[in-house]
């Protein structure tokens, strides 16, 4: 069914808001949470509300009311424990602190240790290209594993989520938003819910052998793949960035690291880097760079008239001006779910 955009808003900021969120937070909270299903990305939409985050909010994972605390401040860096707030909240609290200091500095950066699921990443660096600036952002999965290293026997990291933003001058920004594995574990789960098969490439036996039935991975037959697949295929480069994303992200401020983490089941301590650069201190002339840049993506000669060359974010974009002005597609159990949740506000 099709949901207004605002009146989805309106509606999850109720929700969190009953769960304790102070209001301007819970309509953050909201707006990075339906970018899921604004964008197409509807894996890590509205359907983890009451999948992921109420259950966390209810078992008192998660801190409604914490605040960040400074734990370093260098100026252009800061060391920061998000003390288990929302990370749907504070990941955009970080971008936004980040661009802060990028404003003054021409780059900033916040090491977050102590945070919780961030949802989409590419929401939060996002937020950057509104202060004309690039932003990226990194986050693991805390102390979770899912995926095994290559030629490794049992998982070792979680699937590493990387983002980075970045204005394209009047066309939609440039938005790469990206799990270091082949997909995101909610891509996996989706199609299971959904009944459908998977393609070969995204999950493996222990043999190695493709496994198209999604259900197995959350029966802990089938492995999770990093981006290349297997080593023949350039699987290192994907757990390389995996890795990449550990150290930023978790080893530098100190968050859980899956591969000594005590329990792998666990997704608390999530590390997130947020980092801004503001070029246009840097240098003039960096906003007609990228509109010419972007511009020749858009114009590359392709194979398919119909099917014309874009870069990461152009589609999203499109698909997200086209869900604000005609509505939002929630699929009808979805919409019921959050029905029900925003019963009990209105009860």
């Amino acid at each position: 069914m099709l949901v207004p955009y605002e009146s989805l808003l309106s509606l999850v900021t109720g929700i969190f808001r009953d769960r304790g969120l102070p209001t301007e937070r819970a309509a953050i909270a909201a707006a990075a949470l339906c970018h899921g299903d604004l964008t197409g990305v509807t894996s890590h939409g509205t359907v983890n509300l009451t999948r992921l985050y109420l259950p966390l909010l209810d078992r008192g994972r998660i801190d409604p009311e914490a605040d960040m605390h400074v734990r370093t401040d260098l100026g252009a860096c800061v060391l920061a424990d998000a003390r288990r707030a929302l990370g749907l909240w504070s990941a955009s609290q970080a971008m936004e602190l980040a661009c802060a200091r990028a404003s003054r500095y021409g780059i900033g950066m916040v090491s977050l240790h102590g945070a919780t699921h961030i949802g989409c990443a590419g929401h939060h660096a996002a937020r950057a290209v509104a202060h004309g600036m690039i932003g990226l952002i990194a986050s693991n999965c805390g102390g979770q594993r899912i995926a095994p290293p290559p030629g490794g026997t049992t998982p070792m990291l979680g699937t590493n989520p990387l983002a980075l933003a970045c204005p394209a001058g009047d066309a939609h920004p440039f938005l790469l938003d990206m799990s270091t594995t082949v997909v995101p574990t909610g891509r996996v789960r989706a199609a299971a819910r959904a009944g459908r098969a998977i393609p070969p490439g995204w999950l493996a036996a222990e043999d190695g052998s493709p496994v198209t039935d999604a259900t197995a991975f959350d029966r802990g037959e089938a492995r999770l793949l990093w981006l290349g697949g297997e080593p023949e295929t350039g699987a290192y480069k994907g757990f390389g960035l995996g890795l990449l994303v550990e150290i930023l992200a978790a080893l530098v401020p100190g968050a859980a690291l899956g591969a000594v983490s005590s329990d792998g089941d666990s997704d608390d301590d999530i590390g997130v880097m947020a980092l801004a650069i503001a070029p246009e201190l840097l240098r003039t002339g960096f906003s007609e760079d990228a509109t010419a840049l972007f511009d020749a993506v858009r114009g590359w000669p392709a194979w398919d008239p119909g099917a014309p060359v874009a870069y990461p974010g152009w589609h999203e974009g499109e698909r997200a001006a086209r869900f604000r002005d005609h509505g939002v597609p929630i699929p009808a159990a979805i919409f019921e779910e959050l029905r029900a949740a925003s019963a009990r506000v209105a009860g």
